[in-house]
């Protein structure tokens, strides 16, 4: 049975798969990106919990962080609606289906990557805080 940490990455995940970019987990950035963008989730870092004792509860603001790539001659317009279609998409379901307590993205933080022979690449990392809480550290 897969723990509350990793249920709630692998939503996150899903919840990007719905977007018309495609949408990886942990995998390094492929030679090519889609016309339609790419994004990669890293499982970042949960962080030191607050802990309540009675009962026992670790509350986590767990960062985990989205890699999102666009490549071509339209790359300002492209990136900036991959970005919106991010926030909306977090939006509508701000617990991830009662999973999290709460979901938030932080501002993209863009850079601009030249490509040796090719239209230049357009990324950011964008840092995603879940808010959950768990009865075991492990968990």
């Amino acid at each position: 049975m897969p723990t509350p940490r990793e249920t709630i990455l692998a939503a996150l995940h899903a919840r990007l798969s719905a977007l018309p970019a495609t949408a990886l987990r942990g995998d390094v950035l492929p030679e090519r990106v889609p016309a339609e963008g790419l994004l990669i989730l890293r499982d970042g870092e949960p962080g030191d919990p607050e802990v309540t004792l009675s009962p026992l509860a670790y509350h986590y603001q767990h960062r985990a962080e989205i890699e999102a790539v666009v490549q071509g001659t339209e790359r300002d317009t492209a990136f900036d609606a991959l970005t919106a279609s991010i926030g909306t998409a977090l939006a509508a379901d701000r617990t991830l289906g009662g999973l999290c307590d709460w979901v938030e993205a932080e501002a993209p933080r863009p850079v601009d990557l030249p490509v040796e022979g090719a239209a230049g690449l357009k990324a950011a990392t964008i840092a995603v805080v879940l808010h959950y809480s768990t009865d075991d550290p492990l968990s």
